[in-house]
């Protein structure tokens, strides 16, 4: 087997076209009423610079304290939040394209550990803000609420899937 070798600055990265207007897309990030129709289910309110709230998700019992440190309409967001080991940084990049759209582009940093848990949270984030792209597309788009970040972890199945291992 080789030796897996890691950088020192590894984040994860996703991105996808939003055909929405560069302020509505942003808007659905920081403003509670929209985020929560394809993300988290609650949140303390809007995204703000230096202004902590909490977002929780009720389908998983988890409730975390997030906190902006660069709220740059319509263009950047990134917030300090808990990650797997220590906080973490997940920042937003909103770039306005022709035809009224917009692509965004998603990026967590701050993943310690073992080289293999550190390669398993560059899945697990980059899988996480893929479902979170999908779901504000969706809704925006199409008013569509598609519950993808409810549907990830549906209840029962880990222990479903453990005893058919």
């Amino acid at each position: 087997m080789s030796e897996l070798h890691l950088s020192q600055n590894l984040h994860s990265k996703t991105g996808m076209l939003i055909r929405k207007p560069i302020e509505f897309v942003f808007e659905a990030l920081v403003n509670p009423a929209l985020t929560t129709q394809f993300w988290f289910t609650a949140s303390s309110g809007w995204l703000e610079q230096g202004k902590t709230v909490t977002w929780e998700w009720a389908m998983y019992d988890v409730a975390v304290e997030v906190t902006p440190l660069v709220v740059q309409p319509p263009s950047q967001l990134v917030i300090e939040w808990p990650g797997y080991a220590g906080l973490a940084q997940v920042t937003w990049s909103l770039q306005a394209l022709p035809n009224q759209t917009t692509y965004v582009e998603v990026a967590e940093s701050g993943f310690t550990g073992t080289a293999e848990a550190i390669q398993q949270q560059l899945v697990d984030s980059t899988e996480g803000f893929c479902l979170v792209l999908a779901g504000l597309k969706a809704w925006l788009e199409h008013g569509i609420a598609l519950n993808l970040v409810a549907d990830r972890f549906p209840a029962g199945y880990h222990a479903a899937h453990e005893e058919r291992k």
